[in-house]
């Protein structure tokens, strides 16, 4: 099982003269008056609430209007339509690496989009036929022809097949792209669908399988089913030929928990070793139960801050972002990598656990898989990783061993084998194109299967870690993609991307597009590892966690102007990126410190924060905020919150927001009423709202085409024209 910390997460000048009249011609009754001296500070004191109706038809005029002009201005732009060529053609070149997953019997499956197969096709090949140039492939499933037959925008959001013979499978479908999708059993040796097979309606959750004809469930079953946050909060144990109503409860969890789900540790045979409830009370605290054969559960004695990452040896490992005790007295710190033996600890919790690594202040654990017999981890320091191999021992200790892959450079784990020890590995770096290597834990040895031809102009251009002095001190690193001979007289046009939360790390990778639309054009790209973020462990994401959230906006501020202070480019030639967090990250920049940027793209982000655990899915992240309903925490993030601090004569630049009416993540009322507001207040906004695609703000290749060529275009006129055009 590999760890992906995401738990996430991407017209003409004369037709600007409809701004604050655009708001206004699409409402059908007045907006209500304001109490003095408040905005949005509670439902009576916020205009556009009417906005927060998804589907709302006044809502979706709005937006249809604001799209118009939107895609009026931009598309109008010479620039749009070569950049949309260029970044279709990158996005569906037959160049890019097919990422494949191991199967138990050795053969490889991968999910492919091309400009043939525009919602794509999940198909599958042997090793040795995936080594050479052209794989041989047999489609599995055609999600296009699915979609044509069944009259549906369907998106493929994975499958769950059974082990060890991994013929039934769960395959997971979106309509346009939501996180809720509808599961349905699929035989992939005959590769229809089973008819009269495990078929859950439409919701958010999950399904494990047990056995053949028996699957852990966690749906919306009804009315006090799910939490507030949208998620299941109920487990059931469904078997063939049941309906949904008389499925077996297990486990309930609360209103107020974001989640609980099931989670089945197998060997690397299949054989079930461990049967397990976890609930999620919020978004880092977890109770894991373990389900005994009798139906009967049992609290594990697991620190709350924890993921358990794999089972190998018999050994159940598992990381802690708190500092614990362990029953057995045993102290650990956060960040460390623990592993207990499953069996003997069921038994009795007082067993001795072992630690397998402990990171240093510089490093980060950003992935963990397991082999057949070894545990694999992607180790970072300092922004750079390295991948070690770790053995369990008869004396309890574990080895460790680097593998022989590329040093100092991004590395991400991909699909580990079960039957013996190789594992596949992405190597990437900001000039370096994506390669995929395969690598055996057992000898540390490690080849070059396939890679990415240069796909941008490289040659002189060169990469650089800086250091800036946030507010409080802490130096905080970025690192800059630039040409060698970059005047250092801050006319290069300059794009900071951020993230700052939830302990995803910002790390260095390969990307075509920014290569191709934005370097190759003279641009400088730029990504800051502000706190908030996971880059160096637990502690630099709890940094700027809940009443320290400003911390992570000062971090990024910091970086901003120290890119001005070096030369590197000056306002007028500064823009800022980023999305859903990464929003509200642009959201403070522009409300705290619009004086550093001339252009911000504001991408499916949050950005009214006294009401994002109100809509979808945000009461989820109150651990990571705070919570609006506590007067104390209500004050610190109203402080900061940008829906309520945009005010009238400020140097804001024109903005441009996007969402998706299918994000069913972050409420797209956010990206709205950001817009409505900046609009009322007078300011130039640039507003595009995708009527598909879920939190990637796009459902396939063509509509990310557009997005990028959208953005790219919005950046060029912001940033690359002098005057910035308006």
């Amino acid at each position: 099982m590999t760890r992906s910390r995401s738990l996430v997460l991407l017209l003409a000048a004369t037709a600007l003269s409809t701004s604050l009249a655009s708001v206004t011609m699409a409402q059908t009754t007045p907006n209500p008056p304001l109490e003095p001296g408040a905005f949005a500070t509670s439902d009576a004191t916020d205009p556009y609430l009417w906005l927060e109706e998804i589907d709302g038809e006044r809502a979706m005029a709005w937006v249809e209007e604001q799209n118009t002009r939107t895609l009026g201005i931009l598309q109008g732009d010479p620039r749009y339509q070569p950049l949309h060529d260029q970044a279709l053609a990158i996005l569906e070149s037959r160049d890019r690496i097919p990422q494949p997953g191991f199967n138990q019997d050795g053969t490889v499956d991968n999910f492919w989009q091309d400009a043939t197969h525009v919602r794509g096709i999940w198909r599958r090949t042997t090793l040795d036929s995936y080594r050479t140039q052209a794989p041989e492939w047999e489609t599995i499933l055609d999600i296009d022809a699915l979609s044509a037959a069944e009259g549906k925008n369907w998106v493929y959001k994975g499958d769950t097949c059974l082990p060890p013979e991994e013929r039934l499978c769960l395959v997971s479908l979106s309509d346009g792209g939501k996180d809720a999708t509808t599961l349905r059993e699929f035989d992939s040796v005959s590769r229809t669908f089973v008819e009269g097979g495990f078929n859950l309606a439409e919701s958010k959750g999950e399904a494990s399988w047990l056995d053949a004809d028996t699957l852990l469930i966690a749906r919306d079953f009804g009315e006090g089913t799910m939490t507030s946050s949208g998620y299941p909060m109920v487990v059931k144990r469904l078997t063939r030929g049941q309906s949904i109503d008389q499925a077996v409860e297990l486990f309930r969890g609360q209103e107020t928990d974001v989640l609980v789900g099931a989670r089945v540790l197998r060997d690397a045979d299949g054989a079930i070793q461990a049967t397990l409830i976890q609930r999620a009370v919020n978004f880092d605290d977890n109770e894991f139960h373990w389900v005994q054969p009798d139906g009967s559960l049992t609290r594990l004695s697991l620190p709350e801050r924890t993921d358990i990452e794999a089972l190998v040896g018999g050994q159940m490992v598992f990381t802690t972002k708190q500092a614990w005790t362990a029953p057995s007295g045993q102290d650990f710190q956060p960040g460390d990598v623990i592993a207990y033996p499953l069996q003997a600890w069921l038994a009795d919790p007082a067993t001795t656990a072992t630690l397998v690594l402990r990171p240093g202040p510089r490093e980060s654990v950003e992935g963990i898989t397991a082999t057949r017999n070894r545990l694999v981890v992607a180790l970072y320091e300092n922004v750079r990783g390295g991948v070690y191999v770790y053995q369990p021992t008869d004396t309890g200790a574990w080895t460790r061993t680097r593998m022989d892959l590329p040093q100092d450079i991004a590395i991400n784990l991909g699909s580990a084998s079960d039957a013996d020890d190789r594992v596949f590995v992405n190597v990437t770096g900001y000039l370096n194109p994506s390669s995929l290597w395969l690598a055996d834990a057992a000898t540390g040895e490690a080849t070059s299967l396939k890679s990415l031809p240069d796909q941008f102009e490289t040659e002189g251009l060169v990469v650089h870690q800086y250091e800036a002095r946030s507010a409080d001190g802490t130096m905080i690193p970025y690192s800059v993609v630039h040409r060698a001979d970059m005047p250092m007289d801050g006319s290069n046009p300059t794009l900071l991307y951020g993230y700052g939360g939830f302990q995803i790390s910002n790390l260095p990778g390969y990307s075509a597009t920014v290569g191709k639309l934005w370097l190759e054009r003279g641009g400088v790209y730029v990504r800051a590892n502000t706190r908030g973020g996971g880059e160096f462990g637990p502690a630099w994401h709890q940094a700027a966690q809940q009443q320290n959230r400003q911390r992570a906006h000062e971090d990024f501020q910091a970086v901003a102007q120290d890119l001005i202070a070096r030369g590197i480019t000056s306002q007028p030639h500064l823009g800022v990126m980023g999305g859903s967090q990464g929003g509200l990250f642009m959201g403070a920049m522009l409300t705290q410190r619009p004086d550093l940027i001339n252009g911000a793209i504001i991408a499916v982000p949050l950005f009214d924060m006294l009401r994002f655990h109100k809509l979808l899915a945000g009461a989820s992240w109150r651990a990571e905020y705070g919570d609006p309903d506590i007067a104390e925490q209500r004050a610190w993030i109203q402080a900061y919150s940008p829906y309520q601090n945009l005010r009238a004569g400020q140097p804001y630049p024109e903005v441009f927001i996007h969402t998706s009416t299918k994000d069913d993540r972050v409420h797209p009322g956010h990206a709205r009423k950001a817009a409505a507001r900046l609009m009322e207040l007078g300011y130039p906004v640039l507003f595009y709202e995708n009527t598909d695609g879920g939190h990637a703000a796009s459902a396939n290749l063509r509509e990310s085409a557009r997005r990028i060529a959208l953005e790219y275009t919005y950046l060029s006129r912001r940033l690359m024209d002098a005057p910035a055009q308006e």
